[in-house]
């Protein structure tokens, strides 16, 4: 087995103690302000880097009041700022599909984004959600906003199109935007957040199958290169073919022995991050057996399965450039990105086959017994304990988890 690449040699406790102590001054100056409350958009809240709103304001599917995040925002300093702008305009994800506001009130609620920036003068970056079809009731009214967004003079504002499948005019849309645009949606927080603590990343990408590189992925309408080279530009990252400071592996599910040996090479570079487009809200089984059984997944920068191709892509790029240089925190992200793939390996399925929506009481007591049947990795020696799940849309499909690693 290939020794773990020497960047990833246990730091001593105190050097690991004074580089987040020199790290922090920046970090809690960063304001976010989260898509909605589910679990690939507030983690960032949980990490230990960024100054979110109050929990209380977001309020599961019902959305949060944009009021309520206004005047927090407006009331909060910062040098950056990352904000969904479907959040601060019409209280979320779900709400930016249903909600009937027109497009000038919209824009008078996004203008507290101009206000913070002319009261504390910090760095806004933002993104606005073209809306997944046919869902949304309200499209042109959404587009119509993003499109007054141009002459704003905020940092960078971008917008994601969410869940293109045949027949979305997502695509079409998007190219039609003065804005950069690409697909995702619920990674866009956390790669934002790398855009702007870690921007210029120099990042080389790697293909288990490199003939599916070109070839349209499922949710996104693009090919699959043209989607990593759109994620790597809303990151702030730099597509380079030597010395790079994070390797990319987009595996495809062709054949995880392969992807292992790609994996291999890429290590000898640099750290890499693992983005697993096999499937979508799940992990591939045969390549996670691969990474644990050689000992490799606790030395990856990152590891993402839980979404679409877009949201993986994303997220394990953010994750890998946020924490590349701090052990205990790409520890925790590892453990967990793995407690993620178990539960849309073993837990979602256990938890539909049982359970009726929306979810009552005590179906999060009786998963966490589930999943506490199955065996856990150790992380460099750290066993890894779960503590408790919870559903926080009553619903089976996102699972948010308690956890910690323990010497």
């Amino acid at each position: 087995m290939t020794s773990p690449p020497p960047q990833w040699k246990p730091h001593h406790k105190l050097l690991f103690l004074l580089t987040l102590l020199l790290a922090s001054g920046g970090f809690a100056q960063t304001l976010y302000v989260p898509l909605d409350n589910r679990p690939p958009n507030w983690a960032p809240c949980t990490w230990g880097r960024v100054q979110c709103p109050p929990a209380e304001l977001y309020r599961g599917r019902e959305g949060a009041r944009p009021l309520d995040l206004s005047t927090w925002l407006i009331n909060t300093p910062g040098e950056r700022l990352v904000a969904s702008l479907d959040a601060l305009a019409y209280g979320g994800l779900v709400q930016s599909r249903e909600v009937a506001l027109p497009a000038a009130e919209a824009l008078a609620r996004l203008a507290v984004l101009r206000a913070w920036k002319g009261k504390f003068g910090g760095q806004v970056v933002a993104f606005g959600v073209i809306p997944r079809h046919p869902d949304a009731k309200h499209r042109e009214r959404n587009l119509e906003v993003l499109r007054a967004l141009e002459g704003w003079g905020l940092d960078h504002v971008e917008a994601p199109w969410d869940d293109a499948l045949p027949g979305s005019p997502a695509v079409q849309e998007a190219a039609a935007l003065p804005l950069p645009t690409r697909p995702g949606a619920d990674e866009s927080g956390q790669l934002l957040l790398l855009r702007t603590l870690a921007p210029g990343l120099r990042v080389r990408v790697w293909y288990d199958d490199p003939g599916a590189a070109a070839r349209p992925t499922r949710y996104e309408g693009i090919p699959l290169e043209d989607s990593v080279r759109r994620l790597l530009a809303s990151g702030g990252m730099q597509a380079v073919e030597e010395r790079p400071d994070l390797a990319l592996l987009v595996y495809t599910g062709k054949d995880p022995r392969q992807a292992v040996l790609t994996l291999l090479r890429a290590g000898r570079e640099a750290p890499v991050a693992v983005a697993d487009v096999a499937a979508v809200n799940r992990g591939d089984k045969r390549l996670m057996d691969y990474l644990l059984g050689i000992g490799r997944y606790p030395h990856l920068a990152s590891y993402a399965s839980w979404g679409t191709p877009a949201n993986n892509l994303g997220s394990a790029l953010a994750q890998g450039g946020l924490f590349l240089r701090d052990l205990e925190g790409r520890l925790d992200r590892l453990a967990e990105s793995y407690l993620q793939y178990l539960y849309g390996e073993v837990g979602r399925p256990w938890v539909r086959r049982f359970f009726a929506e929306p979810l009552l009481e005590g179906v999060d007591v009786l998963a966490l017994g589930h999943l506490r049947e199955q065996p856990l990795p150790e992380f460099l020696g750290d066993r890894l304990e779960l503590l408790g799940v919870s559903f926080p849309w009553r619903r089976s499909f996102e699972v948010a988890v308690r956890f910690r690693r323990v010497p």
